[in-house]
């Protein structure tokens, strides 16, 4: 169980979380909670008992050694951290994670209760799936809620997705049941290319929670290494004419898909990006 001896007082946060294994190819979701902790210097708040949720068998403790040779243990969790930004008038609070092997009802209470403590007034949740998209595309991701408000407000779809889920979708029908406002958003990774990391889409994720908070995120290298990604994908492509025909077949079709407007739609959301950053950096 989560224990702290005094709960900080937050300013209207926002809760983030993502989550290694089902919900997370390419280590797409888990990599941009790191990024944000990284550019945000998010500092550590909790963690949730390993002993209650993981079966070391499937999730074994890592040995490391530091660079001085000393040894040490690390223990698969569930970590939460606070983050601020100078340019958001909300904190934030950052939920990193493994998906529990056990436990699973319990594991969200325990996220939530953690929530209603610190008076979370929205929950983002980031998830990545395999799909047959080319990777010489932008990403596309998906944001969906069950609050017909955010939907308006963020141009979100509802859910129509039927079958098996993960923690990132127990979590989200928990935070409706509660009456808590929720967003899921999911970006797609190249299923011929599912090995992590995959950089680029992390940076659609991230750029994603830049439209939803209208906060500019600072990318540092994740531009470059989404960049040197895919051009490495490509010269595996070129190195393979199967599998080079494959990817010109999955660019065809997604052109074909794409149509103008929703091109225009991506325009104007890069404008207003660019418009953010500008404005902190006069």
């Amino acid at each position: 169980m989560i224990e702290l001896d005094e709960f900080p007082v937050l300013v209207d946060p926002v809760m983030v979380a993502a989550f290694e294994g089902w919900n997370d190819a390419g280590e797409s979701a888990s990599g941009a909670i790191a990024h944000l902790r990284e550019v945000w210097d998010a500092q550590p708040l909790a963690d949730l008992d390993s002993e209650e949720y993981y079966d070391y068998q499937v999730n074994r403790p890592m040995i490391s050694l530091d660079e001085t040779g000393v040894r040490s243990l690390t223990w698969p969790a569930t970590r939460i951290y606070v983050a601020r930004s100078p340019l958001f008038p909300r904190d934030l609070v950052l939920v990193q994670g493994i998906e529990p092997n056990m436990k699973w009802q319990q594991f969200v209470r325990e996220i939530l209760g953690l929530a209603a403590e610190l008076d979370v007034s929205t929950v983002i949740t980031l998830g990545a799936l395999l799909s047959d998209i080319p990777h010489s595309r932008p990403v596309p991701v998906t944001g969906t809620s069950s609050d017909a408000s955010l939907q308006s407000d963020l141009g979100l779809e509802a859910s129509s997705y039927e079958g098996p889920t993960g923690i990132v979708g127990v979590l989200q029908d928990a935070c409706t049941r509660f009456g808590i406002s929720a967003v899921s958003l999911w970006a797609a990774v190249p299923h011929y290319v599912a090995q992590p990391p995959c950089p680029k889409a992390t940076l659609a994720l991230v750029r994603r929670i830049e439209d939803i908070l209208d906060v500019p995120v600072p990318l540092g290298d994740l531009v470059e290494e989404a960049r040197a990604w895919e051009i490495g994908v490509d010269e595996l492509a070129a190195d393979d004419e199967e599998v080079a025909e494959y990817v010109k077949q999955l660019e065809e079709a997604r052109d074909a898909v794409d149509l103008p407007e929703a091109s225009g739609e991506a325009i104007a959301r890069e404008f207003e990006r660019y418009l953010r950053r500008r404005g902190t950096q006069s």
